[in-house]
């Protein structure tokens, strides 16, 4: 991530499908579960941290351990939601799609170039080849 962007210009999100998958790999009761869940899908990481404080059972600790890590990166998701997209679906997949177009039938890179093959990919992608072409030209 640190080679994305400055921190000033990027805003780091867990993605909630990964903060739930960790949350029920703890062997607890469902309904202490969903309240945890709750207080996460609202970003109180301190008061979900608490929670989990008081449980012994197996994968507490591995939980709240990653809820520490990531602490940071966890927003209020109800707000988030509303705000914009909060998924990683889309970013997975455009991730994908730029590796398969890369790995053309008989092409070879060389490794010097394969940023400036991202970049026009990407572009090609974002529909914004145009304006690298009409640079060009001009």
């Amino acid at each position: 991530m640190s080679q994305i962007a400055l921190p000033s210009q990027r805003r780091e999100i867990l993605d909630w499908y990964h903060l739930k998958e960790n949350l029920y790999k703890v062997q607890e009761s469902p309904r202490r579960l969903k309240q945890l869940e709750a207080l996460l899908w609202r970003g109180q990481t301190q008061r979900g941290l608490g929670l989990i404080d008081e449980w012994k059972r197996l994968g507490a600790q591995n939980c709240c351990g990653y809820i520490r890590k990531h602490r940071e990166r966890i927003v209020d998701y109800q707000q988030q939601q509303q705000d914009s997209s909060i998924g990683s679906g889309s970013v997975e997949s455009t991730v994908k799609q730029l590796g398969r177009r890369i790995q053309i039938s008989g092409a070879q890179w060389k490794a010097e170039n394969i940023k400036q093959v991202l970049r026009q990919r990407c572009a090609y992608l974002d529909g914004r080849l145009g304006l690298f072409t009409k640079a060009k030209i001009d």
